[in-house]
């Protein structure tokens, strides 16, 4: 419902251009919608996997640990597994495995 209600594209604008906060939510809120495989690809589509790659380095703590749900629940879509790989998200990713918050290795 939240989707169909056009909630997506304000929130990949929250991801660009949004307070720190502001993309920490917006993050979250793309994680929780990406759960479901219609999402997924409407998310893809509103252009969310830039944005978050790049929370993925400049994000704060929580920031990083959200987008790398949000990835994560993406990549349960093949064409989004493509596209985030482009989107650079591997090494930022590896990193967060490495020197992240034990929620942001989880997530990663």
């Amino acid at each position: 419902a939240i989707a169909e209600a056009g909630a997506i594209p304000p929130l990949v604008e929250l991801l660009i251009s949004g307070t720190a906060e502001a993309k920490d939510q917006a993050a979250a809120a793309l994680r929780n919608l990406a759960c479901n495989e219609d999402n997924r690809v409407a998310i893809s589509e509103a252009g969310a996997i830039p944005p978050l790659v790049e929370l993925l380095t400049s994000g704060t703590t929580g920031a990083k640990e959200q987008a790398a749900g949000a990835l994560r629940n993406f990549a349960w879509n093949n064409d989004n597994q493509v596209a985030i790989a482009e989107a650079g998200a591997i090494p930022p990713l590896v990193e967060l495995l490495t020197s992240g918050t034990a929620g942001a290795k989880e997530k990663a």
